[in-house]
């Protein structure tokens, strides 16, 4: 790495001579524009619009346009003799929380490497940083701008980020913020339960630039003479949901899916909206098995009633009809014997 600039972080009376680097560095794949026929490079001109001549750098100055085809031209004379009394120094401001600083202010990250015999403050400053789990509010000036910045601690070394200034920072203003909309319990939760499904620890390692490696990949097929093979094209982007609801629950399957747990309703962990369901669905469930045990019980119960009444009925038949012939066969014997002497006469 090549420092970008050399100074002090002052720290009360102790100053610390440090180099400074970009700690970061884009991986985009830069492309030249050229001529479509034949591959040549299109250069452009630095022209003068007033007489048209090219000029060189040695040549260009700052102007700031203050309208009606005026212009203010600054040379770096001008911005030598502006009063940066952070011109070649870091100077520790304050030490806050920090939680405290929002993240929309963070702009650019540099290491700070120590100069020369300026080791033990710079640890010293760093270890200290370290234990009050706090970050250094600082101002610096870099490429002739001051700018306000945090100093913190990663990875063993003093990192410098540098931050807009909070009237940079836009104010969103936009329709839906003066509508009163209402988000319904069972909605709240639901999404809540997504958030959960989906919760995990980041490590940025796990995330790659699939667009640039797919780039690449087609860069080198090309440089190669192979076949540009196409990626596989991504899920497209589901259409505005018109069931809410039915989106976010699909959602949290889909994600404890991809997490190798149960779906909703499944063995996995109920969600706050889905227990409710599964406890009906449940009293449904065991109120089904009862209802039809009852229902074969009940014949069964009856069927040897009506044998055992059968069984008992039949002996009281036997009787009363032997008693009837009893009785029936005496009066046919007398009536024989009536009926014999008027035969004979």
């Amino acid at each position: 790495m090549r420092a970008i600039w050399k100074g002090a972080v002052s720290f009360g009376l102790v100053s610390i001579g440090v180099k400074v680097y970009s700690a970061t560095e884009e991986k985009d794949i830069r492309f030249h524009q050229v001529h479509r026929e034949d591959g040549g490079r299109i250069r452009y001109k630095r022209t003068c619009s007033v007489c048209g001549e090219e000029v060189t750098y040695d040549d260009i100055a700052k102007g700031y346009d203050i309208g009606g085809g005026e212009m203010v031209i600054l040379t770096d004379e001008d911005f030598a003799e502006l009063p940066l009394t952070t011109s070649h120094a870091i100077d520790v401001l304050e030490f806050v929380p920090a939680e405290q600083v929002d993240p929309i202010l963070y702009n650019k990250a540099y290491f700070l490497e120590p100069e020369g015999s300026a080791t033990k403050p710079y640890v010293l400053l760093r270890d200290a940083l370290a234990d009050s789990e706090r970050v250094a509010i600082v101002k610096v000036a870099l490429r002739q701008r001051e700018q306000l910045a945090t100093l913190r601690v990663r990875e063993g070394v003093l990192l410098l980020n540098t931050m807009l200034w909070p009237d940079e920072v836009r104010q969103p203003d936009f329709g839906f913020l003066d509508e009163d909309l209402k988000v319904r319990p069972p909605e709240l939760a639901m999404a809540s339960s997504l958030i959960d499904s989906m919760a995990g620890e980041f490590e940025p390692d796990a995330f790659t630039d699939d667009y640039r490696a797919a780039l690449q990949e087609v860069i080198d097929a090309k440089v190669e003479g192979r076949e540009v093979v196409q990626p596989e094209e991504e899920e497209a982007a589901p259409a505005a949901a018109v069931d809410l609801m039915a989106a976010l629950k699909a959602s949290v399957d889909r994600a404890r899916a991809a997490r190798g747990e149960a779906p909703e309703g499944g063995a996995g962990e109920p969600t706050p909206i889905s227990a409710a369901r599964s406890a009906q669905k449940a009293a449904k469930a065991t109120k089904a098995p009862a209802r039809k045990a009852a229902e074969k019980k009940a014949p069964a119960k009856k069927a040897p009633a009506k044998k055992a009444a059968e069984k008992k009925a039949e002996p009281a038949k036997k009787t009363a009809a032997k008693k009837a012939a009893a009785k029936k066969a005496p009066a046919k014997k007398a009536a024989e014997k009536k009926a014999a002497p008027r035969k004979t006469a």
